[in-house]
């Protein structure tokens, strides 16, 4: 359960939230849908949307890119829905530097050793590739105080009841930002 099923949750209970689907140019995993998971695009489609600045963010990700199409976004918001990115912490900079006002929620996993767990059960990343997961995982938990909100993934009900009531807060009061990082 990670944070794809923290967003899946979210959009159950609140059909009013548009998720974005990245663009990323692996291939799809078992079970995944083109438009629906990923929009899966080529190397030479996604060089060409990054040289013509059609990404809000994008980053490489472990021997794949992946990144967040700016119209789907602005699309959405100009039609007065609230737009919820699956994102890592380098997209998440690019994000704060694009759109301030943004809100960035960062999901913990309960325990490197729960994280690990989850990746095996996952059984996408073997040896090598589950090493390297790893170590971005080490790297992005320091990126966790440019976050404004963090919710430990633990429980699938609770992190996205958090997530939700953290949403509602700003919904309710867009000024209960407060001070970023």
């Amino acid at each position: 359960m990670g944070k794809g099923s923290v967003v899946r949750k979210l959009l159950e209970r609140d059909p009013s939230l548009y998720f974005s689907v990245s663009a990323k140019t692996r291939a799809p995993r078992p079970g995944e849908v083109d438009r629906q998971d990923y929009r899966f695009i080529s190397e030479d489609e996604f060089d060409r949307l990054a040289a013509e600045g059609a990404f809000l963010e994008w980053a490489p990700m472990f021997g794949h890119r992946s990144g967040t199409l700016a119209s789907q976004v602005e699309e959405q918001q100009a039609a007065g829905r609230d737009v919820i990115l699956e994102i890592d912490v380098q997209g998440a900079r690019q994000i704060r530097e694009r759109v301030p006002d943004a809100v960035l929620i960062f999901l913990d996993p309960p325990s490197r050793e729960e994280l690990l767990r989850r990746l095996e059960r996952r059984g996408t990343e073997r040896g090598e590739a589950l090493d390297r997961r790893l170590a971005a995982v080490e790297r992005e938990m320091a990126e966790k105080p440019r976050f404004d909100h963090t919710v430990v993934n633990d429980d699938l009900v609770r992190a996205a009841d958090q997530v939700a009531a953290i949403i509602e807060r700003y919904r309710s009061n867009p000024l209960a930002q407060g001070p970023r990082p």
